[in-house]
Protein backbone atom coordinates (compact mmCIF):
# COMPACT_ATOMS: atom_id res chain seq x y z
CA UNK A 1 0.00 0.00 0.00
CA UNK A 2 1.25 3.46 -0.91
CA UNK A 3 1.87 5.71 2.12
CA UNK A 4 0.33 9.18 2.25
CA UNK A 5 3.53 10.75 0.89
CA UNK A 6 1.92 14.18 0.46
CA UNK A 7 0.84 14.52 4.10
CA UNK A 8 4.18 15.76 5.47
CA UNK A 9 5.32 17.75 2.44
CA UNK A 10 6.62 21.28 2.93
CA UNK A 11 3.91 22.66 0.66
CA UNK A 12 0.13 22.72 0.72
CA UNK A 13 -1.63 20.03 -1.33
CA UNK A 14 -5.40 20.29 -1.82
CA UNK A 15 -7.42 17.98 -4.09
CA UNK A 16 -10.99 18.24 -5.34
CA UNK A 17 -13.13 15.95 -7.46
CA UNK A 18 -14.83 16.94 -10.74
CA UNK A 19 -17.86 18.17 -8.78
CA UNK A 20 -15.57 20.67 -6.95
CA UNK A 21 -15.84 18.79 -3.63
CA UNK A 22 -12.59 18.90 -1.63
CA UNK A 23 -11.49 15.29 -1.10
CA UNK A 24 -7.96 15.68 0.28
CA UNK A 25 -5.89 18.16 2.27
CA UNK A 26 -2.39 17.53 3.57
CA UNK A 27 -1.10 18.96 6.87
CA UNK A 28 0.17 22.20 5.30
CA UNK A 29 -3.11 22.75 3.46
CA UNK A 30 -5.09 22.28 6.68
CA UNK A 31 -2.76 24.70 8.52
CA UNK A 32 -3.20 27.30 5.79
CA UNK A 33 -6.98 27.15 5.99
CA UNK A 34 -6.94 26.98 9.82
CA UNK A 35 -5.32 30.41 9.80
CA UNK A 36 -8.41 31.65 7.91
CA UNK A 37 -10.88 30.08 10.31
CA UNK A 38 -11.41 26.56 9.00
CA UNK A 39 -8.95 23.68 9.04
CA UNK A 40 -10.71 20.67 7.59
CA UNK A 41 -12.61 21.60 4.45
CA UNK A 42 -12.96 18.05 3.16
CA UNK A 43 -16.46 17.67 1.78
CA UNK A 44 -16.83 21.40 1.15
CA UNK A 45 -17.17 22.88 -2.35
CA UNK A 46 -14.46 25.00 -3.95
CA UNK A 47 -17.30 27.26 -5.08
CA UNK A 48 -17.74 28.36 -1.45
CA UNK A 49 -14.21 29.82 -1.37
CA UNK A 50 -13.61 31.30 -4.84
CA UNK A 51 -14.88 34.35 -6.70
CA UNK A 52 -16.46 34.33 -10.16
CA UNK A 53 -13.14 34.92 -11.98
CA UNK A 54 -11.44 32.06 -10.14
CA UNK A 55 -14.41 29.77 -10.76
CA UNK A 56 -14.07 30.48 -14.48
CA UNK A 57 -10.44 29.32 -14.37
CA UNK A 58 -11.41 26.21 -12.37
CA UNK A 59 -14.14 25.27 -14.86
CA UNK A 60 -11.73 25.89 -17.75
CA UNK A 61 -9.16 23.49 -16.26
CA UNK A 62 -11.81 20.84 -15.67
CA UNK A 63 -13.17 21.10 -19.22
CA UNK A 64 -9.86 21.37 -21.11
CA UNK A 65 -7.41 19.45 -18.92
CA UNK A 66 -5.06 22.46 -18.92
CA UNK A 67 -3.01 23.55 -15.89
CA UNK A 68 -2.75 26.99 -14.25
CA UNK A 69 0.30 28.46 -12.53
CA UNK A 70 0.96 31.83 -10.89
CA UNK A 71 2.76 33.50 -7.99
CA UNK A 72 1.32 35.54 -5.13
CA UNK A 73 2.60 37.61 -2.21
CA UNK A 74 0.83 37.00 1.06
CA UNK A 75 1.77 37.92 4.63
CA UNK A 76 5.31 38.80 3.57
CA UNK A 77 5.89 35.54 1.71
CA UNK A 78 5.99 34.77 -1.99
CA UNK A 79 4.20 31.62 -3.08
CA UNK A 80 3.91 29.68 -6.29
CA UNK A 81 0.50 28.16 -6.95
CA UNK A 82 0.31 25.24 -9.37
CA UNK A 83 -3.13 23.88 -10.24
CA UNK A 84 -3.56 20.90 -12.51
CA UNK A 85 -6.20 18.32 -13.35
CA UNK A 86 -5.83 14.73 -12.17
CA UNK A 87 -7.23 11.89 -14.22
CA UNK A 88 -9.08 8.66 -13.46
CA UNK A 89 -8.19 5.18 -14.72
CA UNK A 90 -9.86 5.90 -18.08
CA UNK A 91 -7.80 9.08 -18.55
CA UNK A 92 -10.74 11.43 -17.96
CA UNK A 93 -10.35 14.57 -15.86
CA UNK A 94 -11.55 13.58 -12.38
CA UNK A 95 -10.73 16.74 -10.45
CA UNK A 96 -7.99 19.22 -9.62
CA UNK A 97 -4.84 19.28 -7.50
CA UNK A 98 -3.46 22.53 -6.12
CA UNK A 99 0.10 22.71 -4.81
CA UNK A 100 1.04 25.92 -3.00
CA UNK A 101 4.67 26.44 -1.97
CA UNK A 102 6.63 29.27 -0.40
CA UNK A 103 9.37 30.47 -2.74
CA UNK A 104 12.25 32.87 -2.10
CA UNK A 105 12.10 36.44 -3.44
CA UNK A 106 15.05 35.65 -5.70
CA UNK A 107 15.39 32.21 -7.23
CA UNK A 108 18.13 30.86 -9.45
CA UNK A 109 17.05 29.93 -12.96
CA UNK A 110 18.90 27.37 -15.07
CA UNK A 111 18.60 26.78 -18.79
CA UNK A 112 19.12 23.11 -19.45
CA UNK A 113 19.22 21.86 -22.93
Amino acid sequence: MLPDWAMGMNCAVTVCDKDLKIIYMNERSRATFAARGGADLIGHSLADYHNERSMGIIHHMLSTGESNCYTISKQGQRKMIYQTPWRDEEGLVAGLVEISMVIPAEMPHYDRG
